[in-house]
């Protein structure tokens, strides 16, 4: 093909300009423009696997693994369902412009060349996705079930690369048995945290991510291991740091029950996982809040249908620096936010929990006003 003589130097430059990209979000906080949204349509039971498991007392795995592959009983979704249509109504009367992706058949069956397996759910975009700047990352999960979960985006991903974002996709892993230590069991209290994985490959959910413009923080977990956290490390290169967040919980899973950047010098820890003496040391200038115990009709409720443990109090999701959107059985964190300077609005979505999350799982935030800056010295 010959070039336009016509079309030459700074026109040239001009004419094949990349558009503005509509991916771009830097934190957790600036003004929020819009946001990916999950589904529950085909909502899926979990395969029966040793990663599942881990992250579950082993009477709750026992009635899991039975269940398996079956779609969750209308009386757990139809709740969720309202509940999530409410958040979405909330979302879009806030000005957010609101993305979902295509409904899934998750119970349908796949096979790679080493295993198969049922789907799970496309509930939260926030583990599959992460968006650094202009970036939309898709990651390397370690439960087999979400392994293709990603393509109930593909259409959103698509849209969004043509008209300017950037769109990687991290090595898609093998999943095969060298990955999850065989003699792995769950640790008693007091005995240190030892995870399921080994470092075969690299795998992580983005929900073990959080992120402060050029740095973020990361919680290994039994869906996170340190080659993933590495691979992240040298995929964004020296204009980014990535500091650990150490968790003391025995079934780890997902940094935003843990630890969430609230705003320039706010970051909310949960009092149970995180020793704040052995926070890393660059937090030392920021506001650390201590989460209030969380509500008992909540713990109720997870013990026999979640795997995201109590403190999904924490699950908040920032609309701005001061607007945030917290649940509304949670009165203890609504009282606390109040106290620490914020203004919550409160949402119900308590009955999402058995399908991954509260308001931060359940949402991937795609475009938030804002620049790429550093918030620490």
């Amino acid at each position: 093909m010959t070039s336009d003589p016509s079309v030459s130097g700074d026109d040239a430059a001009e004419t094949f300009a990349p558009p503005a990209s509509p991916v771009s979000s830097h934190n957790e906080w600036d003004p929020l423009e819009e946001i990916i949204v999950g589904r529950l349509e085909g909502a899926t039971i979990p395969s029966d696997h040793p990663v599942v498991a881990s992250n579950i007392p082993p009477w709750a795995a026992r009635l899991q693994g039975l269940a398996a592959g079956h779609k969750y009983p209308r009386r757990l979704i139809e709740p969720a369902q309202r509940e999530l249509d409410q958040f979405i109504e909330l979302l879009r009367s806030l000005g957010v412009t609101v993305t979902r992706p295509d409904a899934v058949d998750h119970s349908r069956s796949f096979k790679t060349p080493d295993w198969s397996s049922r789907g799970f759910c496309n509930t939260c975009p926030r583990d599959s996705m992460l968006v650094i700047g202009d970036e939309i990352i898709e990651t390397p999960m370690a439960w087999p079930c979400r392994y293709f979960e990603t393509h109930s985006y593909r259409e959103i991903l698509k849209d969004y690369f043509r008209r300017g974002a950037r769109w990687t996709a991290a090595p898609r892993p093998q999943l095969t048995d060298a990955l999850f230590d065989p003699d792995f069991s769950l640790p008693e209290p007091g005995e240190p945290v030892r995870h399921i994985l080994t470092e075969f490959e690299p795998v992580f959910d983005a929900a073990d991510f959080v992120r402060a413009g050029r740095d973020l923080f990361v919680t290994r977990s039994n869906v996170t291991n340190g080659m993933g956290i590495e691979w992240l490390r040298r995929h964004l290169g020296p204009g980014y740091r990535i500091h650990e967040i150490e968790s003391r919980c025995r079934t780890p899973m997902h940094i935003d029950t843990t630890f969430l950047p609230l705003a320039p010098g706010k970051a909310l820890i949960n009092p149970e996982y995180v020793d704040v003496d052995r926070l890393p040391a660059v937090l030392d200038s920021w506001d650390i809040l201590t989460a209030p115990e969380p509500e008992p009709i909540q713990e109720r409720l997870l013990r026999t249908t979640s795997m995201c443990g109590k403190w999904l109090s924490m699950n908040v999701l920032m609309v701005d620096e001061k607007q945030v959107i917290a649940e509304r059985h949670h009165t203890g964190m609504l009282r606390a936010l109040e106290k620490w300077g914020f203004e919550p609005i409160p949402c119900d979505l308590l009955h999402y929990a058995p399908f991954g999350g509260s308001f931060h799982c359940a949402t991937l935030d795609v475009r938030r006003r804002g620049t790429l800056e550093s918030y620490f010295a």
